[in-house]
């Protein structure tokens, strides 16, 4: 989508929609009046009215989007009523949007996001969709007081939404397309933009003994991956870094507690943690944050096969500690877990964040609305918290009781990688947390956050959301950038 600004007044293209936002309560003239009497319409939130420009008007058509009361309009408010806009003549056979607004700067770039999320749509494997179909709208007009501000101000959120493409166009990609390989030759890619990224192969994480990430692999004749992104932005390139590890499981059939077939091709997005932080790596890179970062992401396909692991097996991780293998579908804490040993051990991070879509159980905890956060570092969870309120992405604090790792002893290892349905969201975070040494540490499961089909909200369409990277992204720039 071709984004630009113009000022209040500017002329208006041929063959453009105008986008209206207005609120409720508003007035009206003349024809427009009596389109509005003759509708539905209040200026609800979300609620909007497409009609032909009225006399007078020289836009092709006019639409009215709902704000809600004035007085609640804020920065996510205009994001979303843009994207709604948006929506409303995507496909109207018009080839140019202008988003008309009764606001400032901040909304004006903030209506420009939306856009660049709203309008975000994979079709990369449609060859018959027909053109009727498919979104004329190729240039977003947004009014803005001091246009050239609004292009410096909205240069690195236009970088974030980057991101969440790239997280967004990851966890939309079919398996057999993003396996192990495929995705660390992406992240590669990202050298282009100023990163630097190490790719781990079996061999070498047999030498570093990750016995645990590597046994989830083993079922696949894809060779298991550790991708290494590093950013550094910070004045002093030595300076202690920051760290997200992300799980990465490209496919997940459960390995030999195989997963029910119904609705199993939707684990082409368990690799969702691991898109997620790719997704932040390019955004930082894009806007040049001037913080030293680490992303890790542990890509494997978990298969069942004559050489997959099995329930019963012990493995020894990188740590050294033992895991007894209760169910193969447990799988995405053992990536994690030599993941976040390798990070802590390498990088020694002022804190780690990991991101997986780890459990069920969060779903039926929380829904599809909210991710679980779990931490040992009450400072870091604040932060976080604080970043998904901003940013308007749900999370949600978790207790991590000690009492619950009754659940995960082992008569036979140090534990074992699952404590049954009973807090299951829980115990899988007390499992990851025995592999953080004293790093303050987060684990956000976002298990119900990572995919929406269908979705409500504007500026996600269906299927992949990106969740977590404007999150991380708002966390960095408040409070580590300096």
């Amino acid at each position: 989508m071709d984004i630009e600004f113009v000022a209040a007044g500017a002329a208006v293209p041929a063959k453009t929609a105008v986008a209206r936002i207005v609120f409720e309560g508003a007035a009206y003239d003349g024809a427009l009046a009596q389109a509005v009497a003759a509708s539905r319409f209040t200026g609800g939130k979300g609620q909007t009215l497409d009609i032909l420009a009225p006399q007078g008007e020289s836009a092709a058509r006019l639409v009215l989007v709902g704000a809600g009361k004035q007085d609640a309009f804020d920065a996510l408010a205009a994001e979303q009523a843009a994207a709604t806009g948006y929506a409303a003549v995507k496909t109207s056979g018009l080839a140019t949007l202008r988003i008309e607004h009764a606001g400032g700067l901040d909304i004006a770039t903030h209506a420009a996001l939306g856009v660049r999320l709203g309008s975000y749509r994979f079709d990369r494997y449609r060859t018959t969709e027909k053109a009727d179909r498919k979104p004329s709208i190729t240039k977003t007009q947004i009014v803005a007081p001091d246009v050239d501000a609004a292009l410096d101000a909205f240069a690195p959120m236009s970088a974030v939404a980057d991101g969440v493409s790239f997280t967004r166009d990851l966890v939309s990609e079919p398996p057999n397309v993003l396996y192990p390989a495929e995705f660390a030759a992406r992240v590669k890619n990202l050298e282009a933009m100023g990163l630097e990224v190490e790719i781990l192969g079996e061999t070498e994480m047999m030498k570093l003994g990750m016995g645990a990430l590597l046994a989830v692999g083993q079922g696949s004749i894809r060779e298991s991956q550790l991708a290494v992104i590093k950013w550094y932005g910070a004045a002093d390139r030595t300076a202690q870094p920051i760290a997200f590890v992300g799980k990465g499981v490209c496919f997940d059939t459960g390995g030999i507690s195989i997963k029910p077939a119904e609705n199993m091709d939707d684990m082409k997005w368990d690799m969702g943690g691991a898109g997620t932080v790719a997704g932040l790596m390019h955004a930082l890179a894009g806007r040049k944050a001037k913080v030293n970062a680490i992303g890790i992401l542990g890509l494997v396909e978990n298969m069942p096969d004559a050489n997959a692991y099995r329930p019963g097996d012990v493995l020894t991780s990188m740590s050294g500690q033992t895991i007894e293998v209760i169910n193969t579908d447990a799988e995405g804490r053992l990536v994690l877990a030599d993941a976040l040993w390798y990070c802590q051990d390498r990088f020694k991070p002022k804190f780690m964040v990991d991101l997986a879509t780890l459990t069920g159980a969060v779903i039926i905890a929380l829904g599809n609305d909210y991710a679980g956060c779990y931490a040992n570092n009450e400072e870091l969870a604040a932060n976080l918290l604080a970043a998904a309120k901003a940013e308007d992405e749900g999370l949600w604090r978790m207790p991590l009781p000690e009492a619950y790792n009754k659940q995960i002893d082992s008569m036979i290892a140090d534990m074992k990688n699952t404590g049954g349905r009973p807090g299951g969201s829980i115990t899988a975070a007390l499992f990851l947390q025995k592999y953080v040494g004293s790093t303050p540490w987060a684990h956000l499961d976002i298990a119900g956050t990572a995919w929406r089909k269908p979705s409500s909200v504007a500026t996600i369409p269906d299927g992949a959301v990106g969740f977590g990277v404007r999150l991380l992204n708002r966390m960095v720039a408040d409070k580590y950038e300096g």
